[in-house]
């Protein structure tokens, strides 16, 4: 264990943390989609709800669809955030922050059964095409990772 410490940087335990905190905005809208499943008397294994189901599965389905979306990503963003945090903990761990503050944002406006008020704290317009903050956070990642490994290539 101690060989791993030395490894690492002394602000890597920020990387940790952050994956921590969004593992507890992950488990806030895993109990939402539990409690939208006993009040819409959604089973498993259906993972959606359809018309036949519920008066409602609009609704539900966009709660489902909310976590849905965060968990697609979630291994992209852990990856990022473990990797880049070998180099740029800080930077890494600020990002993640951003990240997971607008995951969580972007959870409560989907789950609020209109899929247009997915991005509630605002969002970069692009021409036509919007890119969230969590796309932001997320373009931050990557560029920090393409550093990280570059830096690699050059000192070996």
């Amino acid at each position: 264990m101690a060989g791993i410490v030395v490894l690492l940087p002394k602000e890597y335990s920020y990387i940790i943390l952050t994956i921590i905190t969004y593992c507890f905005v992950n488990l806030y809208m895993l109990l939402q989609v539990n409690k939208a499943r006993k009040k819409y008397h959604v089973s498993y294994p259906a993972l959606y709800a359809t018309e036949a189901d519920t008066k409602d599965y609009k609704l539900f389905n966009c709660i489902q669809r909310g976590h849905q979306n965060s968990l697609e990503s979630l291994p992209i963003f852990f990856v990022l955030m473990v990797l880049g945090g070998f180099k740029h903990p800080v930077i890494c761990s600020c990002l993640g922050l951003v990240y997971t503050v607008t995951r969580f944002f972007y959870f409560k406006g989907y789950s609020s059964g209109d899929p247009k008020g997915r991005l509630p704290i605002g969002y970069v317009n692009s021409t036509d095409k919007p890119m969230g903050f969590n796309g932001i956070a997320l373009l931050g990642l990557v560029i920090v990772n393409i550093t990280f490994g570059i830096s690699l290539l050059i000192t070996a």
